[in-house]
């Protein structure tokens, strides 16, 4: 990080060349002071450096800014995780950093208890509100104690009996506030190899007309409850139809038995299938975006399902095993290093191989389980759009070199990068979503005319 330097502000200038020389004397030494105390008055997150978590290499869980924390995946999931889903009902400013002061820093178990306890202050507010008949409260309240349930459960390891509680309690949650939306969010399931794949589906208007439908896709460590509140309002807003579910490995899948395979085609055909009769849905304007792995999942199913009419990825993952590969975070994990990580952040790389189905003590076991994890570029024919942000791109060769492939030399390919200078600049573009859909929905909405 390039040292902070202090420039004389104009004003300052002006004042002294207006009072003339015979002020000069008394005032050098007094703005002096005054410049030399400012870095320590800055407010913490400027003059902090970005924080970092002791390992070389690239990170899709680095935060390319500051936020509240000294660990660097606590800060990267309260930044984009938490207070990137603000605007979209997820969180509120105040509760965020009420429950951040209770958080000690990069402590897994700190971190679950105080949003559990938020989680259930705000259900009880939602309980309140409906029973009082108040459907607007409650509404609001439910999607954000669903939320802060999910939020709870994260650097959660699959043994802890809370998992599966927090995970279905959110849902519960979510299911209550859709009730309480118009239209409504409906909840449905997708039967697959003798599991279902929980997911919702919400139209755009309540006309029995059919519209443009994005289905949304997560990535490695994604609920179908997160993409609600990454993008769902948005797409209602734009008068998208919006669909999401869990795919294996996603969600509370892995409990099930049902972990990533290579093949992530399969199961999103098997949402399709489920919902392209409905009557709400125009079958030739169905697109579908994936955020994360899922940017390796969207274009393979593209690949194999030609009603799929528009790709979005965030960002493009052409083979998942060079990607992991890249990662020192990954390959270097050795359980002596992984011990001295924070818990917070060793649980989360933990939780990331369970659903792989990789065991938890050999982390760089994710490499060779991503193997398979591809998609043929030349084989998309229809219109693709990758969007990073530029802090990863610029953090990483193997994204920029993805991207390459993803882009060029294949007709209708488009890449976007989001600006850092925009607040825009982190894995999927979290923390700016406003931005982030600008750019998605202005180029569907020609995609798909």
């Amino acid at each position: 990080m390039k040292p902070r330097v202090h420039a004389w502000p104009a004003s300052i200038t002006n004042l002294v060349t207006t009072l003339g020389p015979t002020l000069v004397p008394a005032l050098v030494p007094a703005l002096a002071m005054l410049f030399v105390l400012l870095p320590a008055l800055a407010p913490p997150a400027l003059a902090a450096e970005i924080p970092k978590h002791g390992a070389d290499g690239f990170d899709m869980h680095a935060a390319h800014v500051r936020y509240h924390f000294q660990d660097a995946d606590m800060d990267f999931t309260f930044g984009s995780v938490v207070l990137g889903a603000v605007g979209n009902g997820g969180a509120e400013i105040g509760e965020a950093f009420a429950v951040a002061a209770r958080i000690k820093d990069g402590d897994a178990a700190s971190w679950q208890e105080e949003w559990l306890k938020m989680a259930q202050l705000v259900e009880a507010r939602g309980g309140k509100s409906l029973s009082g008949g108040h459907k607007v409260s409650a509404r609001q309240q439910f999607l954000r104690a669903s939320n802060y349930y999910r939020i709870g459960l994260l650097a959660m390891l699959p043994g802890d009996p809370r998992l599966p509680r927090a995970g279905q309690k959110s849902r519960e949650l979510m299911r209550k506030a859709g009730a309480l939306m118009e239209p409504p969010l409906e909840y449905f399931e997708v039967p697959f190899e003798g599991a279902v794949l929980p997911g919702y589906f919400r139209a755009a208007k309540a006309d029995g007309k059919p519209h443009k439908t994005l289905l949304m896709l997560g990535g490695g460590e994604t609920f179908a409850e997160d993409l609600v509140f990454y993008i769902m309002p948005q797409a209602i807003q734009r008068g998208y139809n919006f669909i999401t579910a869990d795919l294996p490995g996603q969600g509370l899948m892995p409990l099930e038995g049902k972990h990533f395979r290579p093949e992530m085609w399969k199961p999103v055909k098997a949402v399709v299938d489920t919902v392209i009769g409905r009557e709400e849905i125009d079958a030739q304007r169905l697109a579908v975006y994936g955020i994360s792995g899922g940017g390796g999942f969207a274009p393979q199913a593209a690949q194999h399902d030609k009603r799929l009419r528009a790709v979005v990825v965030n960002s493009c993952v052409v083979d998942a095993l060079p990607l992991f590969a890249s990662m020192a975070p990954v390959t270097t994990a050795t359980p002596d290093k992984v011990a001295g990580w924070t818990s917070f952040h060793a649980n989360t790389v933990k939780s990331v191989a369970w659903r792989w189905n990789v065991p938890q003590d050999n982390i760089p076991g994710l490499v060779e389980a991503n193997r398979g994890f591809s998609f043929a570029p030349e084989k998309i024919v229809v219109p693709l759009l990758s969007v990073v942000g530029e802090g990863e791109y610029n953090a990483a060769a193997e994204v920029r070199r993805q991207q390459k492939l993803c882009i060029d030399g294949v007709a209708d390919r488009t890449l976007v990068v989001t600006p850092l200078a925009e607040g825009a600049a982190n894995h999927c573009v979290m923390e700016n979503r406003s931005l982030m859909a600008q750019e998605v929905f202005d180029w569907l909405d020609d995609a798909l005319r």
